[in-house]
């Protein structure tokens, strides 16, 4: 297991390396995705990125917190205007994102899949990260603010939950935050472009089942009203929903569940 590096995001090094991208970088701030939603309403241009040492008040899907200790982990937002995409293809920008972050932790040596629509998950269970995706209106036209939160360097003892994990205790090939960052923008921006061509939508849908441990299993899918289904998942529809023998569900916790 390598050291824990806790270090400031090197600002320098973003600069010049994040070619295609226009980073800004705070000390602490309560959200990244606050932050960058605002600048799109100001009229900041695609691929505007905001990350931060300390995120104070993350949130994750189902308005759930995410929250670490400064200097451990990646707290970033991508700006994106997919004006040209039509509004049945939005929903798959969560689904989206969680195959770039998967990209990302296997090129570190961590082998982790997905959980629909977006968890990612290091043996079915220890999560590794938060995603949230919001639409924000502005003068320019729709924008899309893509907001990760990735646990890097935290230790066992300071993990939220039994259940997370974070990039140093699952043995990845480093721990320096602004080397993770620099390869996950990338690897969105790789992901993002697959999804904006209509003629690879095929290409996508087929690589988001080989990255998902859900299709095959049985699962439960807690509703939000507290009822729950259960049933064979068996893929993804067009619109990204999964199918639960033969019923696409937009929306809901799911548990895989194992054989007795």
């Amino acid at each position: 297991m390598p050291e824990p590096t806790r270090a400031p995001l090197d600002r320098d090094r973003l600069d010049s390396d994040a070619s295609g991208f226009s980073v800004h970088v705070t000390d602490e701030t309560a959200s990244t995705n606050a932050d960058l939603a605002e600048a799109a309403r100001e009229g900041a241009p695609e691929w505007t990125v905001h990350t931060t040492d300390h995120q104070a008040a993350g949130r994750g899907r189902l308005d759930r917190t995410f929250t670490m200790p400064p200097l451990t982990g990646i707290a970033v937002s991508t700006l994106v205007r997919p004006v040209e995409v039509p509004p049945l293809r939005w929903p798959w920008l969560p689904l989206v994102t969680g195959m770039a972050v998967v990209d990302t932790v296997r090129d570190l040596g961590v082998e982790a899949a997905l959980k629909w629509p977006n968890d990612v998950l290091v043996d079915d269970r220890r999560k590794l990260c938060g995603i949230l995706v919001e639409r924000v209106e502005t003068a320019q036209g729709p924008a899309a603010v893509i907001g990760v939160g990735l646990n890097v360097a935290l230790t066992a003892d300071e993990l939220p939950v039994e259940t997370a994990t974070s990039l140093l205790l699952e043995g990845a090939s480093t721990t320096d935050r602004t080397e993770v960052l620099l390869l996950l923008v990338r690897r969105l921006r790789e992901r993002l472009e697959t999804w904006r061509d209509p003629a690879r939508a095929g290409e996508l849908a087929d690589a988001y089942v080989a990255a998902c441990s859900t299709i095959g299993r049985d699962v439960r899918i807690v509703r939000g009203d507290g009822s729950d289904v259960v049933g064979r998942a068996t893929g993804i529809d067009d619109n990204g929903c999964l199918v639960v023998d033969g019923v696409p569900w937009s929306a809901g916790d799911v548990t895989h569940l194992r054989p007795a």
